[in-house]
């Protein structure tokens, strides 16, 4: 039985919005009727999702606390030995949201017809991706769908709170780089004009930090539009740079050359990998399967590929610690915990391990780089005004000696 969003009013003309389930939209028009309620629009759930998240060509997803909330409450559910068209029909009660109402609604639609969860989620791809969907259908084939979405549950929330731990760790430098920017800006554009103007008349000769500082006030008060073209002409030529494939592996090989940030994008993308793959092996995706759909979580193309041509390693025999090994992408450590992993039979609880690993290496190398970089900020921005106040303090000096 499908489900349908409409959109109604009520006797007082207020309008009202709900999803119902009916086999048609001229049944859940009549329900609506019996209900004293004038209907407006009825659409099928997962049409209008699909056509609402790709109106402007921008597929819009839900929070990931939204994901994991659905997905844990699923678990719980299933665990406790509910159908699935219950435990779905549950779950779009509980929730507060219209549209994740819908999308849940959607889903259980596709059950009551008779196909799999997995089937269900793959009605919406922009929400439930290709890595959980097979997890799914995983759990769902070896029978274990709750303990299946209780990992993925810890996996979304796991990754949640590292991407909040980056942000926050990224706020304060952003502000304080914004601020010391604008400050400078403000320095330069309005007060040392003004400031150095009464030097100008006097006839001496002024220091070359006060010409430099007056030529640098010049520049940006007679040409700050033309430096915001080109601002905006760069950023604009690097993101049209950047959607070619070429021009975006290259740029990607080159971050991984770089000494901090290589190790940054490294760290975070193995992490990434390590603890998907972990999931699907654990769920009992096979390995090759999983290396391909773990390998499309992985941001920076080389490693990407790298990820693949190890998968095309393991088709022919070869293990997979040596496979990732001959890239050079791979920490050691990592390299190293999934050969122990392959030996011992444990390798999805090593590779976990080898993500927590990466995982606690990243916080403390971005913790470490934060603390150095809000120094160095304050540092730099205190540089600069300390060359403004000297432009301006020097003429004086001079001045007074030659009164003197």
């Amino acid at each position: 039985m499908p489900a349908f969003e409409y959109v109604a009013l009520d006797t007082t003309g207020k309008k009202k919005k709900g999803v119902l389930e009916g086999d048609s939209a001229r049944h859940i028009r009549q329900k609506l009727r019996e209900q004293n309620l004038l209907p407006v629009s009825v659409d099928e759930a997962a049409q209008r999702e699909s056509v609402q998240s790709k109106g402007l060509g921008i597929q819009r997803g839900i929070s990931a606390a939204d994901l994991s909330l659905i997905t844990r409450q699923l678990a719980t559910l299933t665990k406790s030995g509910l159908p699935l068209d219950e435990a779905t029909a549950t779950v779009a009660k509980q929730t507060e949201k219209p549209r994740l109402q819908r999308l849940i609604l959607g889903i259980r639609s596709k059950v009551l017809e008779g196909h799999s969860l997995a089937d269900g989620m793959g009605q919406f791809p922009h929400i439930f991706t290709n890595l959980y969907r097979s997890t799914v259908a995983a759990g769902e084939q070896t029978g274990h769908l709750d303990i299946v979405l209780e990992r993925l549950a810890d996996y979304t929330e796991s990754r949640q709170q590292l991407q909040n731990k980056i942000r926050m760790a990224l706020f304060y430098p952003a502000i304080l780089t914004v601020m010391a920017i604008t400050i400078v800006s403000f320095l330069l554009a309005y007060v040392v004009p003004e400031v150095v103007k009464v030097f100008e008349d006097s006839g001496q000769t002024l220091p070359v930090i006060t010409r430099i500082m007056i030529a640098s006030s010049d520049i940006l008060r007679d040409y700050y539009l033309v430096i915001i073209g080109v601002i905006v002409f760069i950023i604009m030529a690097f993101s049209m740079l950047y959607r070619q494939p070429v021009s975006k592996e290259k740029i990607h090989q080159l971050w991984l050359k770089l000494p901090l940030v290589g190790r940054l994008v490294r760290g975070s993308n193995t992490a990434r990998f390590t603890r998907t793959l972990s999931i699907l092996v654990a769920s009992g995706v096979p390995l090759l399967d999983a290396l391909k759909i773990s390998g499309q979580v992985v941001e920076n193309l080389p490693m990407r590929h790298a990820i693949l041509d190890a998968g095309l390693r393991v088709r022919e025999g070869s293990n997979l610690a040596k496979s990732l090994d001959v890239s050079g992408y791979f920490p050691p450590i990592v390299v190293n915990l999934i050969a122990s992993g392959e030996v011992s039979g444990n390798l999805d609880a090593m590779l976990e391990r080898s993500s927590v690993n990466q995982e606690q290496e990243l916080e403390t190398l971005i913790s470490t780089l934060m603390g150095l970089l809000e120094p160095l900020l304050i540092m730099v921005m205190g540089v600069v005004v300390l060359l403004i106040v000297l432009a301006i303090l020097l003429p004086i000096f001079n001045l007074n000696q030659l009164v003197q």
